[in-house]
């Protein structure tokens, strides 16, 4: 099943909309602002600036009449991304360290906490078998957030180029998979 998310450029759903059922780099060739949105079917990631760069929020189906205030973005949303929906496994082995270095841990569900489950106090590198996660830089699900699909991340620190206040310092502390009926907190 496809996704579908309609922005508008005013709160609770005012002004002018536009709506999408695939990845957008730059909303602001359909809108010149957004500050509210429905997300009518699937999974989104959207982002405080253009190309999938900036802070990231998760946003499943609902309604946002003014998700500045509920989420405490600062910015008028600039980009999204479309979530695919994942039947099957979830796998993804996190690291101590850059570069796939130190500390190993395979995971195939939920962690709230790596420092409390695994007794790691950083995870700076992973690898995303399969499935789609949400990294969160606090323990419980909590904090900024980032969206990992399949693939090798070598280095978060890397990552952090562009992506708001995330360069440098970011670090993950608990995981979540990304599955269709997710509940958020």
């Amino acid at each position: 099943m496809m996704g579908k998310i309609i922005f508008y450029e005013d709160k609770n759903f005012q002004g002018g909309s536009y709506e999408t059922s695939s990845d957008c780099p730059e909303l602001t060739s359909y809108l010149s602002r957004c500050h509210s949105c429905r997300v009518e079917s699937g999974n989104f990631m959207v982002y405080d600036r253009p190309n999938f760069m900036g802070n990231q929020y998760f946003m499943r189906r609902g309604e946002y009449s003014d998700y500045m205030s509920m989420m405490g973005m600062s910015e008028c949303i600039r980009s999204c991304r479309m979530i695919p929906v994942h039947c099957g496994n979830f796998r993804m082995r996190i690291y101590e360290r850059e570069n796939f270095g130190g500390q190993m841990h395979e995971m195939m569900d939920d962690c709230d906490s790596i420092q409390e489950r695994f007794r790691m106090s950083d995870c700076q590198s992973c690898n995303v078998m399969d499935g789609h996660w949400l990294m969160y830089e606090q323990p419980n699900f909590r904090g900024r957030q980032m969206y990992m699909r399949p693939g090798e991340y070598r280095s978060f620190r890397d990552m952090g180029m562009g992506m708001g206040g995330m360069s440098g310092g970011m670090r993950f502390m608990s995981m979540r998979r990304i599955m269709d009926n997710m509940s958020m907190m």
